[in-house]
């Protein structure tokens, strides 16, 4: 086959994270950075598009790519109802749904509007692959206790399924035939169980634990009342939970370095809510033991809070008795992203067509 050339475009809250593989080897990686000044005017997710286009163009121009060397564009999924895993073209429909109808606000939405205004005028396609919100959920767990409110499977569905396959391959077996628990840790986090390579159950930043950034499962009552008190608006509610919560909440930062660097100097509240988020993790990764009966091949700790030893120490102390704890620290979506596109390209994997409301 042809050489395949792959512009991969990831947006996240404050950055947008650009690579440039070719023929599976990366050759450019950039990191650009937008400060909240920069995104206060825009209202929606997708009202960034164009901004963070622009700056995805200016970088190009800047290396000297020649852009009609791509063969494809490979995006990160966005805000999209539940679909499937896997590939799917971009096309219009997906970008209707998101820019009108998404299920959140959330900046990887963009990615797939500038993929796909950069693909059309280069004459080639877009792609997302394994989606924020992929849903490969048993039926079990989607019975959330109200029939009016669904349970979703929303979660860093991206990189836990590229680190499961790199677990995987240390032991020299395949993804598809092990029961894993795979913690993300970042400004939120998911716990999923993966089950014979399906996610089969995830505890999203929503349900489950508290976060730097996410407040996590509430006490459904006493949200109620909050809701209802007429103090706040859905948005002003929508950013205590996503945005506001866990570590923000409590302690006004994000930053688990300054956390650490708090409890350290005796900072007794910083201890307590740091420790509240870790205990949190591993009643998560207990309750999805549970799904499997224990028969589990491994429990994976990943994302950028993985890269702290005192975060670790303290989780591994809860959960190791479950099944010992391998450490991947980071996160590994660029080269998921481009490893997914380029098994499209070469036929070992067929990408979708996107349909609003097909699952």
């Amino acid at each position: 086959m042809s050489d395949i050339n792959l512009l991969v475009i990831n947006p996240g809250s404050t950055s947008t994270k650009i690579s440039i593989f070719e023929n599976g080897r990366e050759i450019h990686r950039k990191n650009l950075s937008h400060s909240p000044e920069e995104l206060k005017p825009f209202k929606k997710a997708t009202d960034q598009a164009l901004f963070r286009r622009a700056k995805v163009e200016r970088f190009l121009r800047e290396i000297g790519y020649d852009l009609t060397r791509l063969t494809a564009i490979a995006c990160r999924g966005g805000s999209l109802p539940p679909i499937h895993t896997g590939a799917y073209e971009v096309n219009d429909a997906m970008i209707d749904v998101l820019c009108h109808r998404p299920i959140g606000q959330h900046a990887s939405s963009t990615a797939a509007l500038i993929g796909y205004d950069i693909a059309r005028s280069l004459n080639i396609k877009a792609y997302i692959y394994d989606g924020n919100t992929a849903d490969e959920m048993e039926a079990l767990p989607r019975i959330s206790g109200c029939p009016l409110v669904e349970k979703l499977s929303m979660g860093h569905i991206l990189n836990t399924k590229a680190v499961g396959r790199m677990y995987a391959e240390r032991l020299g077996r395949k993804y598809e035939d092990l029961n894993l628990i795979i913690v993300h840790t970042g400004g939120g986090i998911s716990i999923g169980l993966h089950k014979k390579g399906v996610i089969a159950d995830i505890l999203t930043d929503e349900d489950g634990t508290m976060a730097p950034e996410r407040a996590g499962g509430l006490p459904s009552i006493g949200m109620a009342r909050l809701c209802f008190s007429g103090k706040y608006t859905f948005d002003e509610i929508s950013a205590m939970v996503r945005g506001q919560g866990g570590l923000v909440a409590y302690l006004g930062t994000n930053n688990v370095r300054e956390v650490e660097r708090r409890i350290i100097d005796g900072d007794q509240q910083a201890e307590l809510v740091y420790e509240a988020m870790i205990y949190q993790t591993a009643k998560g990764v207990g309750a999805l033991a549970t799904a499997v009966c224990g028969e589990l091949d491994g429990i994976i700790v990943t994302g950028g809070i993985a890269n702290s030893k005192m975060f670790m120490d303290k989780l591994k102390a809860r959960i190791e008795f479950i099944y010992p704890v391998t450490v991947i620290p980071g996160e590994f979506e660029m080269e998921a992203l481009a490893a997914g596109i380029t098994r499209v390209l070469k036929g070992e994997e067929t990408a979708r067509v996107y349909v609003e409301n097909e699952r």
